[in-house]
């Protein structure tokens, strides 16, 4: 087998994985685009849509422990089956059902079946790869499932538009039947184990709780804590409304705000993992500025608001939209290092800890989004979308903070 083939064969099974992770991208992120219509529709406030589409995270949360047991137990074929299986119905339960309850069963549902659909593919990478190439790859594989919040961006608001919003989590669900049928016929099963004795299921899950609570995973736990959290927190509920109901513009104009932030988010996991090989050795400090300048761009999004200081400053009741898109901008861009989470966590582990160690850092990637969405919704009925997005920007400095001191190298 040639160089190119060889890697054809290893890029294929990477990339059809990597498209669950589109798809997770496009149901979680839905709602930021049709966040008026789904709440008039299944009869909640905008708030009380924040806390349904928060059980998403928990369940995808709680969905990390088992999931980081099976990836090193079954590997990742018959996982990612079962993963995409759980979301096709997922999708469906929300496209069909009505009310809190039954769009609450839906989140469910796709959490579960949402929640490896990143680690899959990182799993296969970390397992197979050494720890210099890891970066590279995990940031492709990541720029790839981002793809999703484009299609949730623009191309979603003119489907709500014209088929409405349960037709985005139709299609959604067909494209996971899509996926299972590529990984059927290109991801190779697992190779057989060895007859010898494993540790029993508790066992090891037990050990994916005590890897992230570990000294030499704690900074980037903390990290990861807050760091989807905000990408979320902005692109996945409080953009939309923030450019429609603070800025004014209409859907499809705000669609196009978010699908330019959107091209960032995928653009930057794979600059993120370039950097990563050009800079050796700096994955601290990028990661640390990154979501200091994040934090940053957040609070400024919001003194240009009605009646920030930045307006106040101009002379203006709020600064325009095009402000709007620059500080999306920057916010994207200063996340770029994102991917190095992952890749500092693979860099600490042996090749058999990896999926238990790559789980308990996406437990708290997403036990984070969940916990602060969450706490956005009641923060918002307070203080308005504004005060959702200055809570958010605190959370990511604290983190940082505490990022850099545990990240800290021992001495002697």
């Amino acid at each position: 087998m040639t160089d190119r083939q060889s890697t054809a064969a290893f890029a294929a099974p990477l990339m059809v994985l990597a498209l669950g992770h589109m798809i997770s991208n496009v149901v979680r992120t839905m709602p930021a685009i049709s966040a008026d219509v789904m709440a008039s529709d299944l009869g909640v406030t905008a708030e009380g849509l924040a806390a349904l589409t928060g059980a998403y995270h928990f369940s995808f949360a709680a969905g990390q422990v088992p999931l980081g047991v099976a990836l090193d137990r079954f590997g990742v074929r018959p996982v990612s089956l079962a993963l995409l299986l759980t979301t096709a119905l997922g999708a469906a339960i929300a496209a069909i059902v009505g009310g809190a309850a039954g769009f609450l069963l839906a989140q469910i549902v796709l959490g579960l079946g949402c929640c490896g659909m990143l680690l899959v593919p990182i799993t296969l990478a970390a397992k197979t790869l050494s720890p210099a190439r890891f970066g590279l790859w995990s940031g492709l594989i990541q720029a790839t499932g981002n793809i999703g919040m484009l299609i949730s961006a623009s191309p979603m608001a003119w489907l709500v538009d014209h088929a409405g919003w349960r037709m985005g989590f139709w299609s959604s669900a067909m494209a996971a039947l899509v996926v299972a049928a590529l990984v059927m016929m290109l991801v190779p099963k697992p190779l057989p184990t060895p007859d010898t004795p494993r540790p029993a299921v508790l066992a090891e899950a037990k050990e994916v709780v005590r890897l992230g609570l570990s000294r030499r995973l704690r900074g980037m736990m903390v990290m990861a804590f807050v760091s989807f959290a905000a990408v979320i927190g902005l692109r996945g509920l409080w953009g939309g409304p923030w450019l429609m109901e603070i800025k004014g513009l209409a859907r499809i104009d705000a669609g196009n705000v978010l699908l330019l932030f959107t091209v960032l988010l995928v653009l930057g996991p794979a600059l993120g993992g370039m950097l990563d090989r050009l800079l050796p050795g700096r994955r601290r400090p990028m990661l640390a500025l990154g979501h200091v300048v994040a934090a940053l761009a957040l609070l400024a999004m919001v003194a240009g608001g009605p009646g920030g200081w930045l307006s106040s400053a101009f002379g203006m009741p709020m600064l325009p939209a095009g402000y709007d898109a620059a500080v999306f901008v920057v916010f994207g861009l200063a996340l770029v290092p994102h991917p190095l989470i992952f890749a500092m966590t693979r860099a600490v582990v042996p090749p058999e800890q990896a999926g238990k160690a790559l789980s308990a850092v996406n437990l708290s990637f997403f036990l984070g989004a969940a916990v602060l969405q969450a706490a956005t919704g009641p923060v918002a009925a307070l203080g308005g979308i504004g005060a959702a997005l200055v809570f958010l920007a605190g959370a990511v400095l604290v983190a940082s903070a505490l990022f850099v001191a545990f990240t800290r190298p021992r001495a002697g």
